[in-house]
């Protein structure tokens, strides 16, 4: 299992999973209130151009937070994956979440927030910053799309087949015996040997940026 906070404060030096995730002593953590674009979404910029704006906002996170260290969050509650869910502020007090729903790399996620980063959004989107510069589907409606995309199964040569979950979902997120949590693609070297028996814990997922995001990391073969 990952390590658990047991709902302290958590204070560190912080590693960036993704734009709205840090992990700080291998505890995930997922900022509170806010949604950033996957780490596999695209936008379009000011000119129509697509590029990745999930890679962008988890650099320009980076980024930020190597401005002031550590990072602190205070706890909130912990996610349905396990994570712990916290606002987080720098060593000079700036909120992370404040300043990446401001500078337009995530959103004010209402479900969440209860609008508490509005205004910071409405900053944003006036001076067209960050995802705000073009065209973008909101998080939380893209990763909907990604789970109802229908799978296309894997063609080959042997007799074998690909199993689909019962979610319509063919990535497998295996949890070891360690604890490590592991997803495996179809065509991987242990891909067909796995077994997914979810009263452990383990899970079926939809693409790589779903199971990133739950705390998987992908197998090495």
């Amino acid at each position: 299992m990952l390590p658990r906070s047991d709902g302290n404060p958590i204070e560190g030096r912080a590693s960036v999973v993704d734009g709205d995730t840090i992990e700080i002593a291998g505890q995930r953590v997922r900022f509170n209130g806010i949604d950033a674009p996957e780490g596999q979404q695209s936008c379009k910029n000011s000119n129509g151009k697509a590029y990745a704006c999930g890679r962008s906002a988890a650099k320009a996170l980076d980024n930020f937070l190597a401005g002031s260290r550590p990072v602190r969050c205070e706890f909130l509650d912990w996610d349905q994956y396990g994570r712990y869910v916290g606002n987080c502020a720098r060593a000079d007090g700036r909120s992370v979440q404040e300043w990446l729903v401001e500078s337009g790399h995530a959103l004010d996620w209402p479900r969440y927030s209860a609008g508490g980063y509005a205004v910071q959004q409405a900053r944003a989107k006036q001076a067209r910053r960050g995802v705000w510069q073009g065209e973008f589907e909101e998080p939380w409606e893209w990763r909907a799309a990604q789970r109802s995309e229908p799978v296309t199964p894997t063609v080959t040569t042997s007799p074998s087949f690909t199993f689909v979950g019962t979610s319509g979902c063919n990535i497998k997120g295996n949890v070891s015996n360690k604890g490590e949590r592991i997803y495996h693609l179809p065509g991987q070297k242990f891909y067909e040997k796995t077994k997914i028996s979810e009263s452990k814990g383990e899970r079926w997922f939809c693409s790589e940026a779903e199971a990133r995001s739950a705390g998987w990391r992908k197998a090495q073969r």
